[in-house]
């Protein structure tokens, strides 16, 4: 579905923002969630639609090793998740992508698997990329127990007693994720295999199953002990002790690149959110309920952001900001003022001019909760069919290219390349784990095998070679006698397309923050408390504050 076949919403296309503010990575690293995040996505679904969700097996002992099925039943199909518990000694545990054993281990099966299928499973899954799964599973993940956290919490539990609210809300999750494959991975189903899928259809709606249903079992784990260590007095934990637990996840630079790799799927996430937040500032009233809910949702992000916490020097800064930032919006109780019209514009506009990147971000994402009707249609226009764009047009004269180049890239074309600061990093793929890396040019090897990730050097290039040919020439010629230029040429005639397709900076720049491509795309998935460990990778929980799979189907999961 495209944003055509929507119903349009008046004046909106007058509020949207300019690609050339949206698409600078120092607001795009400022990012929040909003209810256009896959996870909302998945659970607007499965509430609306009635899923029922429940544990068929639960085989583990007073270790906590053994094997677990969580099912989920839609209207029309079945997903099961697969868990294996593991006794993983604390020397062991490790966040590293390198690591190769975990205390848990899991795959999402399409349907409901029989014993052969969990025999299967068990060879394999727990081995992780050392194993083959089928197209029979849609994903493969593993996570790791914030040993801290985890300890305290079951040894609490035991004693019969709650654990300390601080310790919780200082961690956040009792398990992170340190990786959760899809997309044909290690054999996995291809994406083309559940595309046609209403449930799936939208961007990782799999993979955000499968962390939501790893939730359920990172709780359940967690009691499970507690039972077996305390026995009688074991107790579970407080609901709304529970209900601030998410899921962690540490997540490095294999993740950076996908935004620059996939131009029309971001495009389309972008766009989906730019035109949403157009679409509240087009409105011309604030109805008291609208406020209240937008006052709501601000109380509930100033006790996130007093909750988020970070060691790291930006994030630290970032995060005073945002407190300082939400604290300010709080005290404009002059908004809406009577008969003001679009007063919803009015409020962007005030925190456009008084607000960091930061609060910036934070309030769009709280403009959009009160507004469902209008913004959550939006999410089915948020995947993409990028083979569709794939086709290079070669009839296109030299001239009409150079011309996109100077509208769509003249963020780019001014940078000297020769000068080191802006050619100082590289992109490349590492042999040991076959994930993107980043590389220090001229201070270490490989260069001659960087990606094409620098789209801003990439495009200075080519409007540099197009230069010196007549402007009436077909761009078929052109690349007949230049292919190495082939790449950039498809990738520009994509942008010409879709505005928001490119991240509007120098991304082999010495000040380049990789962790800005990662909150951008974590924001889309749902995540929130980022807390970055170095410029290059970064912890955020999911699902935090969210119901669980037991929540909507309560039944009996002991």
């Amino acid at each position: 579905m495209d944003f055509a076949s929507l119903d349009p919403v008046p004046e909106a296309a007058r509020f949207r923002r300019p690609p050339s503010q949206v698409m600078r990575l120092a607001r795009m690293g400022s990012a929040h969630p909003t209810r256009l995040s896959f996870l909302r996505v998945l659970l607007r679904r499965v509430t609306r639609e009635g899923w029922l969700f429940d544990r068929p097996l639960w085989d583990i002992d007073a270790n906590g090793v053994g094997r677990a099925v969580y099912r989920a039943k839609g209207p029309e199909r079945t997903y099961s998740l697969v868990a294996f518990a593991h006794d993983l000694p604390d020397e062991m545990r490790s966040d590293r992508v390198i690591a190769t054993s975990w205390d848990a281990t899991f795959t999402l099966f399409d349907g409901e698997p029989g014993a052969a299928d969990l025999d299967r499973l068990q060879r394999n899954v727990p081995l992780q990329e050392a194993g083959r799964i089928s197209e029979r599973e849609l994903s493969l993940s593993r996570a790791n127990r914030s040993v801290r956290l985890h300890a305290h919490v079951v040894e609490r539990l035991a004693e019969g007693r709650q654990p300390d609210r601080a310790e919780v809300d200082a961690v956040g999750y009792l398990m992170r994720t340190t990786a959760v494959y899809g997309s044909g991975k290690f054999g996995a189903a291809d994406r083309a295999r559940i595309a046609g899928r209403p449930e799936l259809g939208g961007p990782f709606q799999a993979e955000m199953l499968s962390v939501w249903l790893t939730r359920q079992f990172t709780v359940d784990i967690a009691e499970h002990l507690a039972q077996a260590r305390g026995g009688a007095s074991a107790v579970r934990l407080d609901p709304a002790i529970r209900r601030g637990l998410g899921v962690g996840n540490s997540t490095g630079l294999g993740m950076a690149p996908f935004l620059v790799r996939h131009p029309v799927l971001l495009n389309n996430w972008m766009m989906a959110r730019e035109e949403a937040l157009a679409r509240v500032r087009a409105q011309r009233a604030a109805p008291p309920d609208a406020v209240a809910a937008f006052r709501k949702a601000l109380a509930d992000a100033q006790d996130n952001a007093e909750h988020w916490h970070s060691q790291h020097p930006i994030q630290v800064g970032k995060l005073d900001a945002l407190r300082r930032d939400l604290a300010a919006v709080a005290r404009w109780t002059d908004w809406p003022e009577a008969g003001q019209e679009h007063p919803w514009d009015a409020l962007w506009r005030r925190g456009e001019a008084a607000l960091s990147l930061e609060g910036q971000e934070a309030l769009l994402a709280l403009m959009l909760e009160p507004h469902g009707e209008i913004v959550d249609p939006l999410a089915a226009c948020m995947t993409a069919d990028e083979a569709a764009a794939f086709r290079i047009d070669g009839a296109m004269t030299v001239a009409e290219l150079a011309a996109i180049l100077a509208e769509r890239y003249d963020w780019a074309l001014g940078i000297d390349f020769a000068r080191p600061e802006n050619a100082a990093r590289f992109w490349y793929v590492s042999e040991e784990k076959l994930e993107p890396r980043l590389g220090n040019r001229g201070g270490e090897d490989g260069a001659a095998l960087e990606l094409p990730l620098c789209t801003a050097r990439l495009a200075r290039e080519l409007s540099d070679a197009l230069a010196g040919w007549p402007g009436d020439r077909p761009l078929a010629a052109f690349l007949l006698a230049h292919p190495e230029h082939r790449f950039m040429a498809r990738r520009a005639q994509v942008v010409a397309r879709h505005p928001c397709a490119e991240v509007r900076d120098n991304l082999i720049a010495q000040d380049m923050l990789p962790i800005d491509l990662m909150r951008c795309k974590l924001a889309f998935f749902g995540a929130s408390r980022f807390d970055p460990r170095s410029d290059k990778w970064v912890r955020i929980s999911l699902f935090q504050d969210l119901p669980y799979p037991s929540d909507l189907c309560p039944g009996d999961w002991t």
